[in-house]
């Protein structure tokens, strides 16, 4: 697979990435810098800002392996984990009692295990919001949607759970990330990018409000499916074609390999997908899904750096 990046350089593209890279920066710069404060309990709301927990270490049960991971990264103990074929637990929570899939956590366990909270991506709130509620357990839903509400939420962790250290770290480390990122991108106008997600059998249309979306926009990139409230669209191969990315990005939700295979198979078989400028200048690209996945990671500098590669060829 071959990259073959257009250098368009000037102040019409140095204006259009920084507008949209200020954007992601202010909005990171108003949860970070402002005054760091414990709201009171709202019942019923579930999102950590609105959360009280008081001294002593909270037993905390963890859906998914992105939460897992902030948990780590802030030295949180954990009593309950997720199941997962893709990804390895670190170290420190191998043995603990694993409470379901991340899309289904089993509640019987899950009430067994009486957490202090549990801890759950915000895309899941609809569907496991009452189903917490029926067992008597207290929920948080963290925003893992985007890297800088991924360090909302980080922050907000932080002070519930009396590791403001550590989440301070963290913030510094994703501040003078981003600092390097910007400059590096001065002067850079990036493609226009088509954004397939799949699992076995059928794919959808991320768009920019998805952690995928929000990757590729932080890199500079003009998803062709913005200006709408949802995170995934249904596919409509004609429309696709008719708004001509630039850059068509296919990655995996679950099952990567057969996931990719279909891909492979929907390409060569389905005559439309020949029509494709992207497909006819080889700009078609496989990402992979442990930095593309459906949730904020700390790995995103990784994802960034690949995203660079293929808007402009690694300059």
């Amino acid at each position: 697979m071959r990259s073959r990046v257009r250098e368009r350089k000037g102040e019409r593209a140095a204006r259009r990435f920084c507008a949209g890279a200020a954007a992601l920066f202010l909005g990171f710069l108003l949860l970070s810098c402002g005054a760091r404060r414990s709201a009171a309990p709202a019942p019923g709301d579930g999102t950590a800002a609105s959360a009280g927990v008081d001294g002593g270490e909270p037993r905390l049960a963890a859906t998914s392996m992105s939460i897992v991971e902030i948990c780590d990264k802030l030295d949180l103990p954990l009593v309950g984990v997720p199941e997962s074929n893709q990804f390895t637990l670190p170290e420190r929570y191998q043995g603990l009692r694993r409470v379901g899939a991340p899309m289904s956590p089993d509640p019987e366990i899950l009430a067994d295990l009486a957490p202090d909270y549990v801890l759950s991506p915000l895309t899941l709130r609809q569907d496991l919001q009452e189903k917490y509620e029926k067992i008597g357990v207290k929920y948080l839903f963290l925003n893992l949607k985007s890297v800088p509400s991924m360090y909302k939420s980080v922050e907000e962790m932080g002070t519930l759970f009396h590791r403001e250290q550590e989440a301070e770290q963290l913030l510094t480390e994703f501040r003078q990330f981003y600092q390097r990122f910007r400059q590096s991108h001065i002067g850079k106008e990036g493609p226009s990018v088509l954004i397939l997600m799949g699992l076995p059998g059928a794919y959808v249309i991320a768009t920019e409000n998805s952690y995928c979306g929000s990757l590729v926009e932080l890199a500079g990139g003009r998803n062709v499916y913005s200006g709408t409230d949802k995170d995934f669209l249904n596919g409509n191969t004609e429309d696709m074609l008719k708004r001509d990315p630039d850059v068509i990005l296919r990655t995996a939700h679950a099952m990567p390999e057969e996931v990719m295979q279909m891909f492979d198979q929907e390409f060569r078989e389905n005559d439309i997908w020949r029509h494709f400028r992207a497909v006819k200048e080889n700009r078609v690209y496989d990402l992979p899904s442990e930095c593309f996945g459906m949730s904020a990671k700390f790995n995103y500098q990784e994802a960034e750096a690949y995203l660079d590669t293929i808007f402009y060829g690694g300059e």
